[in-house]
């Protein structure tokens, strides 16, 4: 990638070694790394001057953490796609993060291609959360909801059920899978009506709990 059209990140995590480490990395694959914080309030007050191609923000910080500073972005009307970091492998966090609006989400400890590959991609559009293990959730939930459902799913809501779970919007469901806006609409009302949940995130977690995806 050529300096004239390289990528333009900017750097969010309260560690500087890890900052200077994912700086080194991503100078190194060609992203140009434009502004640094150690919290979320300096990332969302640096993001005012400095706008950026993607966000690269670590989920837990000091004070203002990646989740809260990108609702807060996202508040403001700003859609800069965010890709989250942490070191945790914990499904409620991807399903917090999905739900607060980001477009990728990744374990620190995925190889650097893979992170340069996360960066383009998210960049270009598309929504990259890194699948964790459901286990969690499901110990975390089992115990509050595991009503059956009213009624068996079908291939496509299944699918549509994985890509909710994915943090993808109707409107992204629908390109990803060949369908007007409006038919999404409709299967995810189908779908929350058979959960018998009124929300998309209680119905990601019941179809985890009860092994539908």
């Amino acid at each position: 990638m050529s300096a004239a059209t390289a990528l333009r990140v900017a750097l969010a995590d309260d560690q500087a070694l890890v900052r200077a480490g994912l700086r080194a990395l991503l100078q190194g694959l060609g992203v140009q790394v434009v502004l640094e914080a150690d919290d979320g309030q300096t990332l969302l007050d640096g993001l005012l001057a400095q706008p950026v191609d993607v966000v690269l923000s670590d989920i837990r910080m000091p004070g203002l953490g990646g989740i809260q500073a990108l609702q807060q972005v996202r508040a403001r009307g700003d859609r800069t796609p965010w890709l989250l970091l942490t070191t945790f492998d914990e499904s409620d966090l991807l399903l917090r993060a999905s739900e607060a609006g980001a477009q990728g989400f990744m374990l620190k400890d995925a190889a650097p291609e893979d992170l340069h590959e996360a960066i383009v991609r998210v960049a270009r559009g598309d929504t990259l959360l890194q699948p964790v293990s459901t286990d969690p959730v499901r110990a975390r939930y089992r115990f509050h909801d595991e009503a059956p459902p009213s009624d068996t799913f079908g291939e496509k809501e299944v699918a549509i059920l994985r890509l909710l779970a994915g943090g993808y919007s109707n409107k992204e469901i629908a390109r990803s899978l060949f369908l007007a806006e409006g038919t999404v609409k409709n299967y995810v009302s189908t779908i929350l009506d058979k959960l018998g949940t009124r929300d998309r995130t209680r119905a990601v977690l019941k179809a985890i709990t009860l092994r539908v995806i």
